[in-house]
């Protein structure tokens, strides 16, 4: 599950809740150096589609011409050497200001670019799948991949709280604080039941989770495991913490199981300061005087909704 940059071109499609929309633009900006309030990106950047809550496929472009006739002349060029393949249209929703394009024009298409390719068609179980979509009155045809929603599998878990992240956001949030796994040292200094950790630990992140309460350190071992998961969850205040990180992910406390005084909150943030790089704050409370009296600079933020509810998520430095 790398993120790499490739003298390649990689199309991406969106789709998210609209209380999603900021938590969304900050892991396009994260993954890709940009945003768009478009539902789909282009970049030389290649993301594991299945990183994200939000991106529903990717197509790495192999052709690309201004009709669907010359299309089909570069794709009889390709060279297959999977064992079967099948082509899908992409152009099931509308992208942008282009509409989507009805089923029975999409499979006509669909047939269209496949008979041109060399190679055995197989519908339900191909080795490989090719995308055909049109964006801007313009054609594009490549590989295709669909984004599994892994997250979803870890919705249900044995230890949970109602007041815990969700994990379509804990799932972003990590994204956010590491788009480039390799060499990244992450930590969840108050992890809680390890919603987080456990995002983390499923993309290959080395992140490593920590909670003042015993009780709690044992319901975040548990769910690691009930996932199949190898990962550390150590008992202790964040002030313990004498390893330093390139990023911190940190849900300040805020329910009545784990209240803190004023105080207890700034030192929680001056800990933060000390022990990472990069801190990644989730907060219901506006703590932006906080975190300059802690020389941190926020350097991205958006908010994170449910309902009425609203977490904010600030980026800082």
């Amino acid at each position: 599950m790398q993120l790499s940059k490739l003298n390649s071109k990689y199309i991406y499609t969106f789709v998210h809740h609209v209380d999603e929309y900021d938590l969304c633009r900050m892991e396009m900006r994260a993954f890709f150096d940009i945003d768009t309030e478009l539902n789909y990106l282009i970049s030389e950047i290649n993301v594991d589609p299945s990183r994200s809550p939000f991106i529903q496929d990717r197509l790495e472009v192999f052709y690309e011409s201004n009709s669907i006739e010359e299309l089909k002349e570069l794709v009889k060029e390709l060279n297959v050497t999977a064992s079967s393949y099948k082509v899908v249209s992409l152009n099931k929703i509308d992208l942008g200001s282009t509409s989507k394009i009805h089923h029975p024009e999409r499979r006509h298409i669909e047939r269209e670019i496949g008979l041109c390719i060399d190679g055995e068609p197989e519908l339900d179980h191909p080795e490989i799948v090719y995308g055909l979509l049109l964006l801007e009155n313009r054609w594009y045809f490549g590989e295709h991949v669909i984004s599994e929603s892994i997250w979803r599998k870890h919705v249900h878990k044995p230890n949970s709280y109602s007041t815990a992240l969700n994990t379509r956001v804990a799932r972003s949030i990590v994204n956010i604080a590491a788009p480039f796994i390799e060499n990244a040292k992450v930590i969840d200094p108050c992890c809680g039941i390890g919603t987080v950790v456990v995002e983390g630990l499923s993309m290959g992140v080395n992140i490593v989770g920590r909670d003042i309460s015993p009780l709690v350190c044992i319901g975040a071992r548990e769910n690691l495991a009930y996932f199949g998961l190898d990962g550390q969850i150590t008992n202790g205040p964040i002030s313990e913490v004498t390893d330093h990180y390139d990023v911190a992910i940190i849900d300040m406390p805020y329910n009545i199981y784990s209240h803190v005084t004023p105080e207890e909150e700034f030192d929680i943030i001056k800990q933060a300061r000390r022990i990472a790089d990069r801190v990644i704050f989730i907060t219901v409370d506006t703590i932006d005087h906080l975190l300059e009296k802690a020389n941190f600079t926020i350097v991205d933020r958006g908010i994170a909704k449910k309902q009425q509810f609203e977490r904010q998520i600030l980026v800082c430095i």
